[in-house]
């Protein structure tokens, strides 16, 4: 989280080796670009990843709340005050490069098609467009090879009561395709 001082570690698995921390002092300032642009989409991705590298000559970034002010530092004043928090999508990138989760999710996919019986179903939720684009090209493709048959032509998105029970739902999308 970006809201109170934890360490910055992000990872899914104790035992993986790499943490946030180490993509924040080790990567080049072009990789953390690369990193905040296509796994965040994060707009001033080239002032982040400037104003982390210039940071961490200073001194080592070892805190969510260090990353905070140094994101603050590098974005206008007016994405401060977004709907989403400024952060959010410098933290969603970075997350997802400790955890290679877009990796994770094609890996699954492809399990999941392998041990799924025929005429079973395979179901995915995502939380964010790139996982969702992920998913959507998979069972397209799959179903153009007439390997999976596509059951949800739009993605199932949860309802205003959903939302309200659970606000970590709002982002959710679900897609199911059933194995030929």
């Amino acid at each position: 989280t970006f809201r109170k001082e934890e360490p910055l570690d992000m990872r899914f698995d104790s035992n993986q080796k790499q943490k946030a921390q180490d993509i924040i002092n080790k990567k080049s300032e072009e990789e953390l670009k690369k990193i905040l642009t296509e796994y965040g989409e994060e707009k001033y991705a080239n002032s982040i990843a400037s104003q982390i590298v210039k940071s961490r000559e200073e001194e080592v970034i070892t805190t969510t709340t260090q990353l905070v002010e140094i994101i603050r530092e590098a974005v206008p004043g007016k994405y401060e005050h977004g709907k989403k928090h400024f952060a959010t999508k410098t933290f969603q990138a970075i997350r997802i490069a400790v955890n290679d989760e877009l990796e994770n999710i094609k890996k699954g996919l492809r399990k999941a098609t392998r041990v799924v019986e025929p005429e079973g179903r395979i179901v995915a939720i995502s939380f964010h467009s790139l996982e969702d684009r992920i998913v959507k090209n998979f069972f397209k493709k799959k179903n153009k090879q007439e390997k999976l048959k596509i059951l949800t032509k739009s993605p199932i998105t949860p309802t205003e009561g959903e939302i309200k029970n659970n606000p970590q739902s709002r982002s959710a999308k679900l897609r199911a395709a059933k194995k030929l």
